[in-house]
């Protein structure tokens, strides 16, 4: 990944399931994902990522166990 292609703006996004990534801002998004709502750099948004995501199971799996979604 080049530099500049770095430091452009991210967005975090998620889909069905909870998941998380990250997506250019300046692409339309791949059916089925949504914005989170953070913005910023690709390590600004995994590191938001790894600080909001704390149970990586998908969300259809946590309603199966009682788990909280």
């Amino acid at each position: 990944m080049t530099e500049q292609r770095t430091a452009a703006p991210f967005l975090v996004v998620l889909n069905d399931e909870e998941q998380h990534s990250i997506w250019w801002a300046d692409r339309a998004l791949p059916a089925g994902w949504r914005p989170e709502g953070f913005t910023g750099t690709r390590e600004e948004c995994l590191a938001h990522i790894g600080r909001v995501w704390t149970d990586m199971r998908p969300a259809s799996l946590r309603r199966e166990t009682g788990a909280p979604v």
